[in-house]
């Protein structure tokens, strides 16, 4: 039994069936909590306690998975793509939109932290917590942070923005398709877009572009932000 547990296809195959369970629980209730990437880690955290496979064991197999992510990316170019026209219509304002918002989203979770008391090292953790997890964990490395960490509240992050952020715009009364779509890519890089998809085509491309600009906005504004909360307020 151990050898099967700890063969690398067990990981892909629980990894799969957990996601693949998980999806049609989301879709036969539409229940915001049942969001499948959350109770896919959830289950997952579960099982493995409960199986007694430690984490580095499973990943072995599990890192397979993660090889997709890169195609998955490049794919989100395609409705990006179809909804161009109409997106090149609001260019200047988008732009400056996720600049704003880059700038938002790091300065808040940065300062908040370091306001609670958050060490140096947990505050470049957190910092770049709204962009796809490649990017904010070489960001967090430049700056001093910890990238498992940040890995984990980047995850986090697009959790929580998937599962309350479209209700949370609605109950704002923010309608607008393409401001929908690039608030919840900003926040919450590409879970949350896969969310924004569900919304719309036009949400879910807006979403993605905002992906692709908050990653460079980010990878540029952070040092300087955290630079400036550490030597100069």
């Amino acid at each position: 039994m151990k050898a099967i547990i700890e063969n690398p296809i067990f990981s892909v195959m629980i990894t799969f069936l957990v996601f693949y369970l998980a999806s049609k629980l989301y879709n036969k209730y539409r229940f915001i909590l049942f969001n499948p990437v959350l109770i896919s880690i959830t289950s997952l955290i579960l099982l493995l306690k409960l199986i007694n496979l430690d984490y580095h064991t499973y990943f072995k197999g599990a890192k397979i998975i993660s090889f997709f992510l890169g195609p998955s990316v490049v794919a989100l170019g395609v409705p990006l793509y179809l909804q161009f026209e109409e997106i090149k219509k609001r260019g200047i304002s988008i732009i400056i939109s996720i600049i704003i918002g880059s700038i938002v989203g790091i300065l808040s979770a940065a300062l908040t932290a370091k306001l609670l008391g958050a060490s140096k090292v947990v505050v470049a953790s957190i910092a770049p917590k709204s962009v796809t997890t490649p990017i904010a964990m070489g960001i967090s490395k430049k700056i001093g942070g910890i990238p498992s960490l940040t890995a984990a509240i980047v995850i986090a992050t697009g959790v929580l923005g998937a599962v309350i952020g479209p209700a949370f715009l609605k109950l704002t009364g923010i309608k607008n398709k393409v401001a929908v779509g690039l608030a919840i890519g900003s926040a919450s890089h590409g879970i949350g877009t896969a969310r924004a998809f569900e919304e719309g085509e036009l949400e879910g491309a807006s979403s993605s572009l905002a992906i692709c600009l908050n990653g460079i906005a980010t990878a540029i504004f952070t040092p300087i932000i955290f630079y400036i909360i550490y030597k100069l307020l």
